[in-house]
């Protein structure tokens, strides 16, 4: 049976964690960034090192194919990959294993001539860590990214993405032209590190996703009054950075409460202005996100926790906006593909188990477009987003089998 190169797929690995590299392990390497546009040029000699068609997308996807280059409905493609971005301070493997693992399978095919009837290809998509907007990439080859957002989009220290992207050599008035026409993508198949402590805990080796779950963000602004922090007496302060510690911890409550059991929230950025000891904060920003797998709990929690928002404002004298800043919907992923994917664990005699994804994905853009699934291996200790992210090689091996296999189902 074909087997991948471990021992390549390890280089790789070890090569593309150089670039944002940390002096104590991990990695930091948005997208846009110089860093990551150095690792997208080794990514493109590595593509065509290894014999496969390279090319680049006007939003910033990175491709490489055997028997395609481009998409066309007339030969629709067979399509595997992740992303290459990271959040500050990262791990080495989120993203980056599945676009590694699809390269390492796809050269394999290629290298022993396995025949397939549909082209294949693997691709790195741009910004899927949102540092300016979620699943960038993908949504801009999906045909779901709206070009009237395009100028408005920054990250959270306020740099737009147009001047990122123009920075890097791109045009982001042209992201939109990056979608893929309808009946392009025969399948898509992406594979991640689990990113919880599910699989591990459960001693189950492969899991196989059967939905991705919603993510909604909104930045949630108090507005009070600056005053003198010594002088102003405290029963007389429109505090907002006291408005927005009382909205946080009411809004985790009503989620964990009101949730369906498996909601989760999170506030993981807060601005608070005019941000110095000796002044009461005038203006108080946070980044409220949820998820959960079930889109009418997350339309229902977001509008309760616009209105705990607003009800928090008037117990404190003060106003507030909710602005929404995206919504991702559950993603089903595709029966066929699961069905790949268990048939390949069976062939190579590997234990699974189906489990939903906490974490968004491109799969779930994929998912509107195409028949789309995705495979997880356990996480060291369940850790992901940190610097010690990590999983075992022969998980890592074991994934990318499982890769190749159900890649080569698909194809045929």
């Amino acid at each position: 049976m074909v087997t991948v190169s471990l021992e390549r797929l390890r280089s790789r690995i070890e090569t593309l964690a150089r670039f944002g590299a940390l002096p104590g392990g991990g990695v930091t390497r948005p997208c846009w960034s110089p860093p990551h546009e150095e690792a997208r040029a080794w990514l493109l000699g590595e593509l065509r090192g290894a014999g496969l068609e390279a090319w680049v997308d006007p939003a910033g996807n990175v491709f490489g194919g055997t028997g395609a280059r481009g998409f066309r409905p007339d030969a629709p493609v067979v399509l595997t990959g992740s992303h290459i971005d990271t959040v500050p301070e990262g791990g080495i493997l989120d993203g980056a294993l599945g676009v590694l693992a699809g390269l390492e399978a796809l050269q394999t095919i290629r290298e022993r001539g396995i025949p397939h009837r549909r082209p294949l290809a693997v691709a790195a998509w741009s910004d899927e860590e949102g540092r300016y907007g979620s699943l960038f990439g993908s949504r801009a080859f999906c045909g779901t990214l709206d070009p009237a957002l395009i100028p408005r989009l920054a990250a959270a220290d306020g740099e737009r993405l147009v001047d990122a992207m123009a920075r890097a050599g791109f045009d982001a008035a042209r992201a939109p032209e990056a979608r893929a026409p309808a009946g392009a993508v025969a399948a898509y198949l992406e594979l991640h590190i689990e990113q919880g402590p599910r699989l591990e805990e459960a001693g189950i080796p492969i899991g196989v996703v059967e939905t991705i779950v919603g993510v909604r963000r909104a930045r949630v602004v108090f507005h009070g009054q600056a005053d003198h922090a010594g002088t102003t007496p405290m029963e007389r302060r429109r505090d907002a950075f006291l408005a927005a510690a009382d909205f946080a911890l009411r809004a985790r409550e009503h989620v964990v409460t009101r949730g369906s059991g498996v909601s989760v929230a999170n506030v993981g950025a807060v601005h608070v202005h005019p941000g110095v000891s000796n002044i009461v904060p005038g203006r108080a920003e946070l980044v409220h996100e949820m998820r959960d797998p079930d889109a009418g709990v997350l339309e229902r929690l977001a509008a309760e926790c616009a209105a705990l928002a607003r009800d928090v404002a008037r117990a404190r004298r003060i106003t507030v906006e909710v602005q929404p800043m995206s919504a991702t919907a559950p993603a089903p992923c595709s029966p066929r593909v699961q069905a790949r994917i268990e048939e390949a664990c069976a062939t190579l005699g590997v234990k699974w188990q189906r489990l939903y994804s906490a974490a968004g994905h491109d799969a779930q853009n994929l998912a509107a477009v195409t028949d789309a699934g995705m495979v997880f291996i356990p996480s060291r200790g369940g850790r992901s987003h940190r610097v010690d992210e990590m999983s075992d090689w022969d998980a890592i091996e074991r994934g990318a089998g499982v890769l190749l296999q159900t890649l080569l189902a698909l194809a045929r």
